[in-house]
């Protein structure tokens, strides 16, 4: 302890992090990197294999998803009126109105690129699908008996034949970005192992093939990314840095990944919560995660997570993008390209690039020029330039997710995880038979609700963030909590979301409540590794090592023998935290 109190922070990131390898795995990108890294390698979580007798880039869970019917359309288009409303942006009846009724309908603006202009780095260029370590005919061996007599050119023939076959082979496996830019004709299976916060198990993708597809994909990253041999993994620790949404066998799935098969020594398991509050040196906040599929409300108290204030939402930042895409065809600014974000990854990435680049939530009208590329051939792909409308409407479907239509993109079913052990609970044992705590688990001895149910409701994101907080009971913790919300995640960096969050939390409280301000706190790292980061300054400042989970004593028993983690640390330990961040 003396020794801490001296250590220069960088000192001690750099003695304790060197073998620490920090994974925070989300529905739509893996964040993994070593402790001692600034920032975390973030890459798609996909995995594309090759099989000569699939349909082109068949997506595992295509056959769950479903179009919007007629009910979603009426609550989408009432959804829209509202926000056009609030943010004061005309209706297509006035915009008509305003023009000459003598011309057509407005199909967008469409400008030809100049030859300048065809090199557009917005545009996304496809994966090459062929393995390049295939050599040559030299490097193949001829037979030891050959034929004297053989005719030479017809051994050359043979070999250049053998040659090109080796030549054009396929990749077996391609990951990350790469598996999301496979040509259309090029025969692969697409998978995507986690959906909407939980691993992505149905009919068509097996609970067996979802975890062979986890470690192929972890296991590639910590090798072609992190460059860690196998036969060294034993000499590194693991913090998983978990959503809440992760159910208990989930959990242990991912333990007996990294400590059984991709053989690390040890292994903790952090909340995304406590992380991301971590991650801005913060110890009561409520942590507003908004991912790629799932937005996640938790209010943290002294470093404990408040389990019965935990709230997932089962939309995020892949449902604004698709929005997007339905809001510029309701304006009819799109290009007349078949552009699909259910079937083609390709059109999806697009999507997100203009959603990243453009969207913001400001009052009135705001356009953008951009250029649209169509993907639907790979060798003759169109690229148009088009005005986007209505750019301000998609990132506010947070307020209003009927705008969204979760349904288009549902969770998977949950049949298969019906496992009544919690990772969480403290399972050390007395003589008497009972645990220690007197027969409860860690979370139900906490002096608040015992309740741990994680709630996927059809609210907005200003009423989950309200009912997290009110929930706790108690006035002067709320009264905390409003004033330090914190938004992680990539869509955390839209323009003007933090301002209209504190507006209307503000109006959303009811008056019978003694809450006079609301604020949200402006975050000094990129929000999208927030919970990356909090989760290497928790593994690096962790003085209490034996409470990690050895890989002896996993492969033994199955379950972590000693005592449960509660997650709640010292004040030394928050001054460590502030200590380093603010450097």
């Amino acid at each position: 302890m003396d020794y801490l109190k001296t250590v220069v922070p960088s000192q001690l990131m750099a003695e304790r992090g060197a073998n620490l390898v920090v994974i925070n795995p989300g529905s739509a990108n893996v964040c993994m990197g070593f402790a001692s890294q600034d920032v975390p390698f973030n890459i798609p979580h996909c995995i594309a294999r090759h099989k000569n007798d699939a349909s082109r880039l068949l997506v595992r869970d295509q056959r769950l998803n479903c179009r919007a019917g007629s009910s979603h359309n009426a609550e989408r288009e009432k959804s829209y009126d509202i926000i056009a409303s609030l943010l004061n942006i005309p209706f297509l009846e006035e915009i008509s109105s305003s023009e000459n009724p003598s011309l057509p309908p407005k199909m967008g603006r469409v400008d030809s690129l100049s030859s300048q202009q065809n090199k557009d780095d917005s545009k996304l260029t496809w994966t090459d699908v062929m393995d390049k370590s295939i050599k040559s005919s030299t490097s193949i061996e001829r037979p030891v008996h050959s034929d004297a007599d053989e005719d030479p050119s017809q051994s050359t023939s043979e070999d250049g034949n053998r040659s090109n076959a080796e030549e054009s082979k396929y990749k077996e496996m391609i990951f990350g970005e790469d598996a999301l830019k496979i040509p259309p004709s090029a025969s692969y299976c697409l998978n995507r192992p986690i959906r909407r916060g939980h691993f992505n198990i149905s009919q068509n993708y097996p609970s067996h093939q979802v975890l062979e597809d986890l470690r192929t994909i972890w296991n590639w990253m910590l090798t072609e990314k992190l460059h860690i041999n196998p036969k060294d993994r034993n000499l590194y620790s693991v913090i998983l840095v978990l959503g809440e949404t992760f159910d208990n066998r989930e959990i242990k799935e991912m333990l007996s990944i990294v400590l059984g098969d991709l053989g690390f020594s040890t292994a903790v398991v952090h909340q995304e919560a406590i992380a991301a509050a971590f991650g801005n040196g913060l110890s009561t906040t409520c942590v507003v995660n908004i991912g790629a599929q799932v937005t996640q409300v938790v209010c943290v108290e002294d470093g404990v997570a408040l389990p019965h204030t935990a709230l997932a939402l089962p939309y995020g930042g892949d449902d604004i993008s698709r929005c997007l895409l339905w809001v510029q065809h309701r304006h009819r600014t799109w290009p007349s390209f078949k552009t699909d974000p259910m079937k083609r990854p390709m059109d999806m990435l697009m999507l997100n690039k203009i959603k990243e680049t453009y969207s913001q939530i400001r009052s009135g009208s705001f356009d953008a020029v951009a250029p649209v590329h169509s993907y639907e051939h790979e060798k003759s792909s169109g690229h148009q330039k088009t005005r986007l409308s209505a750019l301000s409407v998609p990132p506010m479907g947070l307020l209003y997710p009927r705008l969204l239509i979760p349904e288009e993109y549902p969770p998977p079913p949950r049949p298969w995880f019906q496992d009544c052990d919690d990772m969480l609970e403290d399972t050390w044992q007395t003589n008497d038979g009972l645990s220690g705590n007197g027969g409860l688990g860690a979370w139900d001895s906490y002096q608040m609700l015992p309740t741990r149910l994680k709630k996927f409701d059809n609210i907005g994101l200003i009423e989950a963030i309200v009912s997290s907080v009110l929930s706790t009971g108690r006035v002067d913790l709320q009264r905390k909590l409003f004033c330090s919300i914190q938004l992680v995640g990539g869509v955390a960096l839209t323009a003007g979301l933090a301002p209209v969050v504190e507006q209307r939390v503000l109006s959303t409280i009811p008056s019978n409540q003694p809450v006079e301000r609301v604020v949200v706190l402006q975050s000094g790292r990129n929000p999208l590794f927030i919970p990356w980061k909090g989760g290497v300054i928790l593994g690096v400042l962790d003085t209490t090592r034996d409470a990690w989970i050895h890989r002896e004593d996993w492969i033994k028993n199955g379950v972590h023998v000693g005592s449960g983690r509660k997650y709640k640390d010292s004040y030394f330990l928050q001054s460590q935290v502030m200590c380093y961040y603010n450097t």
